[in-house]
């Protein structure tokens, strides 16, 4: 699936992007407003791929002055598809959610990101996720591993792409964090999150389990039984 334009999945000419902007405006954009939106084509097929769309009955047109304005016929049979096509992307992180919600181990934390998150992914675009399961779940855990396998074989139907993972526990998490291993910057980075608390919110409840109290500092010298204590204070 291409994360940028996801309706290209089904719609690879420039109707596709022409499309999905109209279908996340909440506005009549004129052509020029829909040709700089869908950042590709040029501004005159942009307007021929408008007006034959418009012939349909699909696209409404309304004259503002000199200019015409566009706005997707949401009244349409076909705009519901056209609906679901332009936000493919969200309803991908919504199917993997409900995925990961069925989970007899659930995960602390599941995300997605990098390109397939920012809607920045082509055809090739990897899907990258991120997987934190708590210290008492052993990485090798049968029933984690088929989990996790099994959400890897469905994000690969679901869009064609392939699929990378970062699975760690927390701890690890945690320490990654502190060795400044660069990737955490990533993971950190606008993530789309599909289970759990933020990373942001486990890292801050790592660290206040892992400061140390004063129960656990080392005691202090009892001064008033220290032999030279009476010389020094003369």
């Amino acid at each position: 699936m291409d994360f940028s334009t996801p309706i290209s999945t089904v719609i690879p000419s420039l109707d596709g992007p022409v499309l999905q902007v109209l279908a996340r405006a909440d506005r009549m954009l004129s052509g020029r407003q829909v040709h700089a939106e869908a950042g590709t084509g040029s501004v005159a097929g942009v307007r021929l791929v408008l007006q034959r769309l418009a012939s349909t009955g699909l696209v409404h047109v309304d004259e503002a002055g000199s200019s015409l304005l566009y706005r997707l016929n949401r009244s349409h049979l076909a705009a519901q598809a056209v609906e679901l096509l332009a936000n493919l992307r969200a309803t991908f992180a919504d199917t993997l959610a409900a995925n990961i919600a069925s989970w007899r181990i659930p995960p602390l934390h599941a995300s997605l990101y990098g390109a397939a998150a920012r809607g920045e992914g082509d055809l090739t675009s990897d899907v990258t996720l991120l997987l934190i399961r708590s210290d008492e779940v052993a990485p090798d855990n049968r029933l984690w591993e088929e989990q996790v396998g099994g959400l890897m074989s469905d994000i690969v139907e679901l869009t064609g792409n392939p699929v990378d993972v970062d699975e760690l526990c927390l701890r690890d998490l945690s320490n990654h964090q502190r060795a400044a291993v660069p990737v955490v910057e990533e993971w950190l980075r606008d993530p789309t999150i599909l289970h759990g608390a933020p990373l942001q919110v486990l890292l801050a409840g790592r660290a206040s389990v892992e400061r140390p109290t004063l129960a656990d500092l080392p005691s202090l010298p009892d001064l008033a039984n220290f032999p030279a204590l009476p010389a020094l204070l003369g």
